[in-house]
């Protein structure tokens, strides 16, 4: 073992059990904000607006790859066990092989690619675009699953699945990349 790794290695063992826990603590509450966020909806067939996407986005920067994927992971697993935790109110495995299936199953990878890129670089521009590289694995797979389970039309799919949300979400991603960069800049320390 060299000196640095027998340096690293006290510190971790002294704060794991702290560290583990405020993990735990940051998963659940970004889970529940996706929820919450789930909540705050314009209907819309067949699938309805609402701010899941931005929590995803702050999710992946805020917590890393891997805590955003598993609050993303956490969030849909509560749905499936059967809380009321899509838009809608609505819950159970049947909700991921429906219309919206697509988007909520691509929120894990989403959050992970986000939390991965802006671990990178902290600049504005490069959370913007780590913010807009998952926005696209969003729209990628809900537009995809739109098209196979819904409506058979590849360009309706286009139309329906990301066109019609694309002035809306760059709407969340511009208000996810700067909420992200005000919070960062007065608290470094979270999370």
């Amino acid at each position: 073992m060299n000196l640095s790794a027998k340096s690293a290695a006290p510190t971790f063992a002294a704060t794991s059990g702290v560290s583990v826990l405020a993990q735990f603590l940051w998963i659940v509450l970004f889970a529940a904000m996706t929820a919450a966020g789930a909540r705050v909806e314009i209907p819309h067939e067949p699938v309805p607006f609402t701010l899941q996407t931005l929590v995803v986005l702050l999710s992946g920067a805020f917590l890393g790859p891997r805590n955003g994927a598993l609050s993303q992971i956490l969030y849909l697993s509560a749905g499936i066990l059967g809380m009321p935790v899509f838009a809608g109110g609505a819950f159970g495995f049947a909700r991921l092989l429906g219309p919206s299936g697509g988007y909520l199953l691509a929120f894990p990878v989403a959050a992970a690619l986000v939390g991965f890129m802006v671990g990178k670089r902290a600049t504005l521009p490069w959370t913007f675009l780590s913010m807009l590289t998952g926005l696209f694995v969003i729209f990628a797979s809900g537009t995809a699953q739109l098209y196979a389970v819904y409506l058979r039309d590849a360009g309706e799919a286009f139309a329906a699945g990301f066109l019609i949300f694309s002035w809306w979400d760059v709407l969340k991603l511009s208000a996810a990349a700067m909420i992200y960069h005000e919070v960062r800049k007065r608290w470094p320390r979270l999370p």
